[in-house]
């Protein structure tokens, strides 16, 4: 009884406090229309939306309310800001970090934007939308496109020999410049290729190059179709394919959201994102419901992310992506991680000196007053100390000062590297769809409970799930501590990167190994399907406690000639582990290897 009452008491407080923080605040309406931002012309909407805002110079307590219809915003009249943004671009190829904002929300509080489905039809490179140092903003009801993707797109009719005929989508804009085809879009003309080739009748997709179309003679033989003339014989083109190709600079991205509280997109479709997706930084309490990165049906289009659909770099609170769903990404559904930063130099006991590694990855402001740091050996990956931010000085984009509130633990070395424990985040990965990607569907790294639930994972290149942990090449953190992946469907995963080809991949990147000490932990596999053309379904290094349960193997015939005959369970220096196998797995997913582990390491039950 006293069980019951102590749950009803917490289950209480709980819902008191959450009340208590989204209390709805009575919101002045603000209607764009009254500003001449109208649907539907053709015109330029960004001069009027800069009037806007500078009419109404704080925008807190609103609700800013878009009439149905597609607006049209170019990049001349639009704001720009200085933003470095996880993830992105290397001081080589991009060295300006100056962006262009379609819709910029900054410094405001309690704000609904209601797009009553609006379109916001984006002009040459730029942020969609920008929401930056806000609290309590919800965007719903609307949705972004580019009127020239920077993502070209042509279908292979005929393959011959030597030529190619292909069919060239619409949105694609090129000309044929002595003799050599060249994409071009508004302001921009595609300088280096980046490709990925789709099979729409399997809706798998694969690496593949635009080079020996590029080298090729081009002659256009109707408007949208070119005939190809070349060496085609070193490619993986099909009749029927769908070749999609880029510039690989993420000189912008899809929208950004940083240094933010209680953040919420509900309903918005994101119908192409140039440079980067949905790029969430340092913010406190997100939710994306019922999100939709995908292209419009009528562009006839493949490819609606030019790299990450949802991407959550240093973040706390709660994260929320539920009801979502994506399709046609050049790079991953979902990544959630935080930054590991190099210790260059130890100044005193009390400072370090720290730098970003990763070239796509500096300039952010990664550490506050007040945070906690681990700090981690960088090969082993072992937390061997922890401190609190006394001060911060910024030296230059890549490197940074920490002053500390107590001494750099004993056992340090230069190398090691320190992650903001401060910022990282809860997270509910819930009743979404991901599909149309060469890469991988969830990519996860937090100590905080992650649940990832009632997800269809729909032919992923590669691991539908990767958590991982590295100090040495991506650099981005951390350990796991409490993962449930449940009722989850998989369906044809990983046929895109053998040999290790695991559907649920847990590996991280400790290169040297410390007896005891293992970098993941508590992560439950239950209840699942997994519907696979081969045979690997889990791989896993370095992790105590781990449990597969209840879940159920089904044998497709959908990539027949990509079958490895490799083990279906693969664990390396793991401990505490719970394999259980249904009987209808016996004999084509029992295979279980063992790598330097002990026999009583692991438990297994059919």
């Amino acid at each position: 009884m006293l069980k019951k009452i102590y749950s009803f008491l917490v289950f209480f407080l709980m819902t008191f406090v959450i009340n208590a923080q989204y209390q709805p605040v009575k919101l002045k309406i603000i209607r764009a229309a009254d500003y001449g931002i109208i649907p539907d012309t053709g015109k330029d909407m960004a001069p009027l939306l800069k009037e806007m805002f500078k009419k109404n110079p704080k925008f807190s307590n609103l609700k800013l309310v878009f009439q149905k219809g597609n607006y049209d915003l170019w990049p001349e009249h639009a704001p720009e800001r200085e933003y470095f943004i996880s993830n992105t671009s290397t001081e080589k190829e991009c060295p300006s970090k100056v962006k262009t904002i379609g819709l910029l929300f900054e410094n405001v509080k309690n704000l609904t934007i209601e797009g009553n489905d609006a379109l916001f039809m984006m002009h040459g490179k730029m942020i969609d939308f920008a929401i930056d140092h806000c609290e309590n903003v919800k965007m719903q009801n609307l949705a972004f496109d580019y009127f020239r993707p920077t993502m070209s797109e042509l279908t292979f009719e005929k393959i011959s020999g030597d030529e190619i005929i292909a069919k060239i989508n619409p949105s694609s804009t090129y000309r044929i410049v002595n003799g050599k085809i060249e994409f071009y879009g508004e302001g921009w003309v595609m300088k280096h290729t980046h490709a990925i080739l789709i099979d729409p009748k399997l809706s798998a997709f694969y690496y593949s190059k635009f080079t020996p179309l590029l080298r090729s003679k081009a002659t256009e033989i109707a408007p949208f179709k070119v005939r190809f003339k070349g060496d085609f014989s070193n490619t993986n083109y099909k009749e029927g394919d769908v070749l999609t190709v880029r510039d690989p600079i993420r000189d912008q991205v899809g929208a950004f959201i940083a240094y933010s509280k209680n953040v919420v997109l509900q309903n918005v479709k994101m119908h192409y994102m140039h440079g980067m997706g949905i790029i969430n930084q340092f913010n406190e309490n997100v939710t994306l419901d019922k999100v939709l990165v995908k292209p419009r049906k009528e562009t006839g289009r493949k490819i609606a992310a030019f790299a990450d659909c949802f991407h959550f770099s240093g973040c706390k609170g709660q994260i929320i992506i539920e009801n979502c769903e994506t399709a046609g990404g050049h790079d991953d559904a979902i990544n959630i991680h935080g930054t590991h930063l190099k210790i260059t130099e130890k100044i005193n006991d009390h400072k370090i000196k720290l730098r970003f590694m990763h070239g796509q990855t500096y300039g952010l402001q990664a550490f506050f007053k007040g945070d906690t740091l681990d700090f981690v050996h960088h090969k082993s990956l072992k937390i061997y100390g922890r401190t609190i931010v006394k001060k911060v000085k910024k030296l230059n984009n890549r490197e940074l000062y920490i002053t500390l509130t107590s001494s750099v633990p004993e056992g340090f070395e230069t190398g090691d590297v320190v992650e903001n424990i401060t910022w990282i985040p809860s997270v509910i990965i819930k009743n979404n769809y991901f599909s149309g990607t060469n890469t991988r569907g969830v990519l996860l790294t937090t100590r905080r409970k992650a649940v990832i639930e009632n997800n269809t994972f729909f032919r992923t290149g590669m691991h539908a799930i990767l958590i991982a942990d590295d100090a040495s090449s991506w650099y981005e953190s951390g350990p796991v501590r409490d993962v449930t992946i449940k009722g989850n469907r998989f369906v044809d995963c990983a046929y895109n990167n053998a040999p290790n080809n695991y559907i649920i991949n847990i590996w991280p990147e400790n290169h040297k190994i410390i007896p005891g000490y293992y970098v993941h932990e508590h992560i439950v596999i239950e209840d699942n399907i997994f519907e696979t053309f081969d045979t690997p379904i889990l791989r896993a290094k370095s992790t105590n406690g781990l449990i597969f349960k209840n879940n159920k193997i089904v044998q497709t015939n959908t990539f027949k000639d990509k079958k490895g005959g490799r083990p279906s369970f693969y664990f390396e220096r793991c401990i505490n582990v719970d394999l259980e196998l249904q009987s209808s797995d016996s004999g084509k997913f029992d295979k279980i290897w063992l790598q330097n582990m002990n026999f009583d390491d692991i438990r297994i039950k059919k």
